[in-house]
């Protein structure tokens, strides 16, 4: 007998509706969310959705993208149309160069990618200890001129970055303009956050708070961006780039200082045409958050241009080799030698084309004797991982260096989740001791070149944040983190694939269950 419609159970319809809705959601997900996504992101976006719709499908409709869209995109092509322009003369590296055939097949990469050229520029000294690097930034601020343009993912207002600030402030007072931007999410959990806004504004400092996050005054953006760069540029002529934030080293936290944990960076300070690529990747920040055009400078064209090439010529020395046409090793420094073939290599969501992993996937398939790696947050995705484990089991000598602890719990276990694959290929692990963080970005392959500046190896810097990296040639940079690395080396302890054999079911569990979220970190 059927049943009239008042007569119809509407909780089972509701139950069944339900069902088929969100059998409708998943089945979508599963044909939309792999769609030009590497992977392993896309598995952890379906098993977030799948397992839990009413969390995931919201979080992918507002973060799911690794692209940004709208007016900053806009910006972006419009920095990358300038730049392509302003550098069809200049070739792919200075014609005083001869560099190995495979090398320079990547310098053309990145210049395709980014429409930046290796240039030339002048190494002044890496520094590792933080305060020795505000001094060396205070005494070329106190001889600014004309500009000082910063940018810092982190920067307070506290008793180890006041000698900073204060060289700002003099800068200022004389009639030296000086541009500030700090990362608004990244920098306003610390103490220092307000009252660095108030001496700015005090001093008469242009500044600007980069990807801000204000809801109630209009200002809305994806959370999960950040603009992740650390450089100071003064007259276009000297700047200072890496990994060192504009904060003391405990971060602020008592905690920290009375346990000696402290955060530990590197920063080169370098003189050159170098210097104008780093201030075009200002210029565009700069106009993204303030709308004020900079233009974007010129390389020197002058004599001084050809004076440091002929310098560079005469001081850099190559053979034919392994990573050129003809076999054999590669000589490619000079120990006394300060000028460097220096290429920077800006990224973020506003490259679609990842720069930063393709550089960094294709010179470590370059390696041939030795590859050194450090990096407080690794976290790889396939394409890193396969570059590095083939390269070690085709028999280079590989170091990895990480922090024995790392100061975020979930990358602290994701990361762990690779060691394994890492150990079996023969990568030797080094852990700097905490309670210290090594918080240093920096690659060296073989002799022949480096890489530095503030792009960690994890998913999160390839595609969510802002870096800016610097992939240096010839000269002593590579000699200097090579150094850098000794130091690190020497009190850091190896990681055994005995030891780690032995950890406990519950750190197994932990570190894969972490390694979910790698793609989303």
């Amino acid at each position: 007998m059927e049943l009239a419609l008042g007569e119809w159970d509407w909780a089972q319809i509701a139950s069944t509706a339900f069902i088929v809705l969100d059998y409708t959601i998943k089945i979508i997900a599963i044909g939309v969310v792999p769609e030009n996504r590497r992977p392993s992101s896309s598995s952890a976006w379906l098993l977030l959705i799948l397992f839990l719709p009413i969390v995931g499908i919201p979080l992918f409709l507002l973060l799911g993208s690794p692209y940004i869209t709208g007016r900053r995109e806009a910006i972006q092509e419009e920095a990358n149309s300038r730049l392509h322009q302003g550098t069809v003369g200049i070739p792919d590296w200075p014609d005083a160069i001869d560099v190995p055939r495979d090398f320079g097949s990547l310098v053309t990469l990145s210049r395709n990618l980014t429409h930046l050229p290796m240039v030339t520029g002048t190494d002044h000294g890496i520094r590792t200890d933080f305060h020795d690097t505000v001094d060396a930034m205070v005494r070329a601020i106190d001889e600014a001129e004309t500009y000082v343009d910063v940018c810092m993912y982190i920067m307070t207002a506290d008793r180890s970055t006041e000698p900073f600030l204060a060289a700002l402030e003099r800068a200022a007072a004389r009639g030296v303009s000086v541009r500030v931007l700090f990362d608004h999410l990244g920098s306003r959990k610390y103490r220092g956050y307000r009252p660095l806004k108030r001496r700015l504004d005090a001093a008469g400092i242009e500044w600007s708070l980069m990807l801000p996050f204000k809801p109630l005054q209009g200002r809305v953006r994806r959370i999960d961006l950040r603009n992740h760069r650390k450089h100071v540029i003064i007259d276009g002529e000297r700047a200072f780039l890496g990994s060192m934030n504009m904060i003391e080293p405990s971060y602020g936290s008592p905690r920290n200082d009375r346990i000696g944990r402290h955060w530990h960076d590197i920063m080169v300070e370098l003189t050159g045409p170098v210097v104008a690529s780093l201030e075009a990747v200002f210029v565009t920040d700069w106009f993204t958050e303030t709308g004020e055009d900079l233009t974007i400078r010129a390389y020197d064209a002058d004599a001084r241009l050809a004076e440091r090439e002929s310098a560079i010529g005469a001081r850099l020395t190559t053979g034919q080799g392994t990573h050129g046409a003809g076999g054999g090793a590669v000589t490619s420094v000079l120990p006394d030698s300060d000028v460097n073939a220096v290429q920077v290599v800006p990224s973020g969501p506003g490259f679609r084309t990842e720069p930063s992993l393709r550089l960094f996937v294709s010179l470590i398939y370059l390696a041939q004797e030795r590859l050194r790696i450090v990096s407080p947050y690794f976290v790889p995705d396939e394409s890193l991982l396969a570059a590095i484990t083939t390269a070690g089991r085709r028999g280079v000598d590989i170091e990895l260096y990480v922090s024995e602890q790392a100061d975020q719990f979930m990358v602290d276990h994701a990361q762990s989740s690779y060691y394994e694959a890492l150990l079996e290929a023969g990568v030797r692990i080094f852990r700097y001791p905490a309670p210290r963080v090594l918080h240093t970005k920096c690659f060296t392959v073989d002799d022949l070149c480096s890489v530095m500046g503030s792009s960690n190896m994890d998913m999160r810097s390839f595609g969510l944040n802002y870096e800016v990296s610097m992939l240096a040639y010839g000269g002593d940079i590579t000699q200097g983190l090579h150094a850098v690395m000794d130091e690190y080396r020497a009190v850091s302890s190896e990681l055994t694939q005995e030891e780690w054999a032995g950890r406990s079911w519950g750190r197994r569990w932990l570190d894969s269950a972490m390694r979910l979220t790698s793609a989303l970190q």
